[in-house]
């Protein structure tokens, strides 16, 4: 069988097309190393997976095939450039759905190909870990990281880029897990999340109260199955009018807010340092958000989000992760592509 020759570009490149294609949406950017994000585009699958509860794989793959040539022409077309001016093509090579990174890594690594240019797989977690960075370049490392995105629910001390030591994460069920578990068990849409969080805010404070798992056990893990258990246990128990669901919600919320900024605190003091980065899905939730930086206020850190568009899965966070990456290295591609539905971050820690 044929294969490629090697193809190593030295670092001189400006001009990197992003596409994420991890779960159920497709993202597309162009970022300049001068410049900054030139253009980005998203679509999302919500509407479609809405009528199944949830994503279905073999649903999502399709759709990626459907929108990401069309995306991509739409956004170089926003940004003013052809295919043939790009050095570089970013895709997600991994954690997520293994048919909707292939579809991602195919389309990228011909087209890359194609163009002669090298492909970059990223790691679809350093991404959310850098993103806030594409609306706060100044930011310094080091810094402590709460990944809180999909079934991940992560602290990172972030010493550079490509630079992560993992300090704990959950034993189970992640924080976005647990919103849509219990926004599912309250009857909500899909996504979860912000329908959960949504009817919150017409909860009664302290009208329920639920277990705040780990919160106190001396380490950064975390846990929230049991929370779970607990949402089902008060819909059982209870009729679910509105307001007895906006109760449970507002409990559940403040639960899981409750866990993560205690966690991320103490994962702070542990390590003396005085930033905090919020990054993924999780990081949009204004109750996070406010108890996050009334926090700061009082024990004097700064707390760092990504910009709300870039907090669900995009192709500008894969972009942006692509050219930090390349900084100083060698572009090193042979267009043989293949995909990592599970990777841990702290293998991809590299010097440079």
């Amino acid at each position: 069988m044929y294969l490629p020759i090697p193809l190593v570009t030295p670092v001189m490149m400006k001009l990197i097309l992003g596409i994420e294609s991890s779960c159920d949406e497709t993202g597309i950017a162009i970022y300049h190393t001068d410049r900054g994000l030139l253009a980005h585009a998203l679509h999302t699958q919500i509407a479609m997976h809405n009528e199944y509860g949830g994503v279905v794989p073999e649903l999502a793959s399709r759709d990626h095939i459907h929108r990401i040539l069309p995306l991509i022409r739409s956004v170089s077309a926003e940004a003013g450039c052809r295919l043939q001016e790009l050095d570089a093509i970013a895709y997600t090579k991994g954690p997520g759905l293994s048919g909707a990174l292939l579809v991602g890594a195919s389309i990228a690594c011909s087209l890359a190909y194609s163009l002669g240019i090298p492909a970059i797989g990223v790691h679809h977690l350093e991404g959310h870990l850098l993103s806030p960075l594409l609306s706060e370049p100044d930011l310094d490392f080091p810094f402590i990281a709460l990944l809180v995105s999909g079934g991940h629910t992560q602290l990172m001390q972030v010493s550079g880029v490509g630079n992560y030591l993992l300090l704990g994460e959950t034993l189970d069920d992640a924080a976005g897990e647990a919103f849509d578990k219990s926004a599912k068990l309250l009857g909500l849409g899909y996504p979860g999340g912000p329908e959960l969080a949504n009817l919150a805010v017409e909860g009664r404070p302290g009208h329920f109260h639920l277990p705040r798992p780990m919160q106190h056990s001396g380490d950064l893990d975390f846990s929230f199955s049991g929370l779970k258990t607990a949402v089902l246990t008060l819909t059982r128990q209870h009729t679910l009018d509105r307001q007895t669901r906006a109760d449970i919600a507002h409990a559940a919320q403040e639960a899981i807010v409750e866990v993560l900024v205690t966690k991320s605190l103490a994962a702070l003091k542990q390590s003396g340092m005085k930033r905090l980065v919020v990054a993924g899905g999780v990081g949009a939730n204004q109750r996070l958000r406010s108890q996050l930086n009334e926090a700061a206020q009082k024990r004097g850190f700064h707390v760092f989000y990504p910009a709300l568009e870039f907090c669900t899965d995009n192709g500008a966070m894969i972009a942006y992760a692509a050219a930090r990456r390349l900084q100083g290295q060698d572009a090193v591609t042979d267009f043989r592509f293949n995909v990592r539905p599970r990777w841990d971050l702290q293998e991809i820690n590299y010097s440079g």
